[in-house]
C-alpha cells in the first residue's frame, strides 16, 4: 500500500503467450525504504489530509527523486503501488487507476473529498503527471486485454485495494471485533462508528491512524513498523554470529529452535523494547534491552522477552482499555508470524483481557474476493 513502482506507459511489460513480465519499469520501493529522513520529511509541505507523511509513502518517495534524482523520473510516465501496476498491465492501461485506500497510504490525499492535494503539490514542484486517477474501493479498472494464466481476455478487473483493509475484511465478522495482524510489521485495528469523520489535520505524534475502509467507513489502526521483522532480524543476527564462529545453520532451523526454547521459558524478567525500526509517530525511538542478569541470558529467556516486547509495543500504541471503551469484545489474530510462532500467540493471549481467536481464512486475497463479491452481486 505504501510502496511505489514506476513504469512507462505502453511498454511497462512484455506479454508472452498467457503471461507478462516487467519491462520498462523500476524496482519496487517499499514502505521499509529509509531514504526520506526525518529532516527531509520536515522540509516537505504540510498535507491537506488527516494522515501524516512517512518514509516509503509514494508521494514522499517521488518528492525525494524530484529533489535528488530527477533524471530517474524522466524515464517513466506512470506510478502506482505494485498491485496497481499489475492491474494496469492486465488491462493494458496507459495510466494508473488507484483506489482511495492506496491513495491515502501515499500521502497528500484527502479522504473526505477523495482528491489529491493538487495545489499543494503543484506549488512544491511535484510531477503531477505521476499522480494516479482515483476511484472508490470496489470499482472496476477495466478488463483483461489478453488471456492470463487461464483467465480469458475481457474478464473484468477491479481496481487494486489496500492489502491491510482486505486482510481485515476477510476476518472481521462483527463491528465488535478487533483484528491483530503480525506478519512483517504489526497492526491492531477496530472499526470506527459509521458516522465517524477523521480530524482535519495530521496528528504526527499520535500512535493511532484512521485508514479508509469500505463504503466511506474508517478503521482505527495502531500500525507498528516492528512485528515479524523483529524476529527475522533476531534470527539473522544469530545466524551471522554462528557464521563468524565457523558454523552455519539455516534460518528456518534457528527459528524452530528459538520457538522450542521460548516455550520452555514461560516468563522472563528480561525486557526487550523491539522498536529497531522506530515508529512513524516516534521515528527516533530505537530498541533497548533492560533487566539483564546472569540468570536470564538463555535463548529461552531472550526469545520470550522479544515476543513479549512485540506485544508490549503494539498494546502501548493501542491499549486494551481503549479497545474496551470502543466496544471490542473479541480479538481476531492473523498473520504469518502469529501462525508460525506459538510463543507469540501465548503473549497475545496474555496481553489482552478479551477472548482471542485465530482466523482460519485470514488473507488479503480472500478479503479482496469477498469485497468484490459483496459489491458486484
Amino acid at each position: 500500500m505504501h510502496g511505489v513502482l514506476f513504469w512507462r506507459a505502453g511498454t511497462g511489460c512484455q506479454w508472452s503467450k498467457n503471461f507478462f513480465t516487467a519491462r520498462d519499469s523500476s524496482q519496487l520501493i517499499t514502505w521499509q525504504d529509509g531514504r526520506c529522513s526525518h529532516s527531509f520529511l520536515s522540509s516537505l509541505p504540510k498535507p491537506d489530509s488527516h494522515l501524516s507523511l512517512a518514509t516509503g509513502f509514494g508521494c514522499a518517495t517521488i518528492f525525494w527523486y524530484t529533489k535528488h534524482r530527477p533524471e530517474f523520473l524522466a524515464d517513466f510516465t506512470v506510478a502506482g503501488t505494485i498491485h496497481d501496476y499489475v492491474v494496469s498491465m492486465l488491462c493494458g492501461l496507459d495510466n494508473c487507476v488507484m483506489t482511495a485506500q492506496n491513495a491515502a497510504s501515499w500521502g497528500y490525499f484527502n479522504t473526505t473529498t477523495n482528491q489529491w492535494n493538487m495545489d499543494i503539490l503543484k506549488d512544491a514542484g511535484f510531477p503531477l503527471h505521476l499522480l494516479p486517477q482515483c476511484v472508490a474501493p470496489g470499482c472496476l479498472a477495466g478488463q483483461t486485454c489478453s488471456e492470463w494464466l487461464g483467465i480469458p481476455a475481457h474478464t473484468p478487473v477491479g481496481a487494486a485495494l489496500g492489502d491491510f483493509q482486505c486482510s481485515v475484511y476477510s476476518c472481521m465478522a462483527a463491528r465488535t471485533d478487533a483484528v491483530l495482524n503480525i506478519s512483517t510489521s504489526a497492526q491492531l485495528t477496530y472499526a470506527m462508528p459509521a458516522d465517524f469523520k477523521p480530524p482535519d489535520v495530521p496528528q504526527p505524534t499520535s500512535s493511532i491512524s484512521y485508514f479508509p475502509h469500505f463504503d466511506g467507513s474508517y478503521l482505527s489502526v495502531a500500525a507498528s513498523l516492528n512485528g515479524g521483522n523483529v524476529l527475522a532480524t533476531f534470527v539473522g543476527m544469530l545466524s551471522a554470529w554462528m557464521k563468524e564462529l565457523g558454523m552455519e545453520v539455516d534460518d528456518s532451523s534457528i527459528y524452530d529452535r528459538l520457538i522450542h526454547c521460548g516455550l520452555s521459558q514461560e516468563n522472563s524478567e528480561l525486557r526487550v523494547s523491539p522498536t529497531i525500526l522506530g515508529e512513524r509517530h516516534n521515528p527516533l525511538c530505537l530498541g533497548q534491552v533492560a533487566n539483564i542478569s546472569t540468570a536470564n541470558l538463555s535463548l529461552g529467556h531472550v526469545t520470550r522477552a522479544v515476543c513479549h516486547g512485540v506485544l508490549d509495543n503494539i498494546t502501548s500504541m493501542m491499549p486494551a482499555v481503549l479497545l474496551r471503551e470502543a466496544g471490542v469484545k473479541r480479538i481476531v489474530g492473523s498473520g504469518s508470524a502469529l501462525s508460525r510462532n506459538k510463543v507469540l500467540r501465548q503473549e497475545v493471549e496474555r496481553a489482552f483481557p478479551l477472548p482471542v481467536e485465530y482466523g482460519q481464512h485470514v488473507d488479503s486475497a480472500v478479503g479482496v474476493a469477498m469485497a468484490f463479491c459483496d459489491r458486484l452481486e
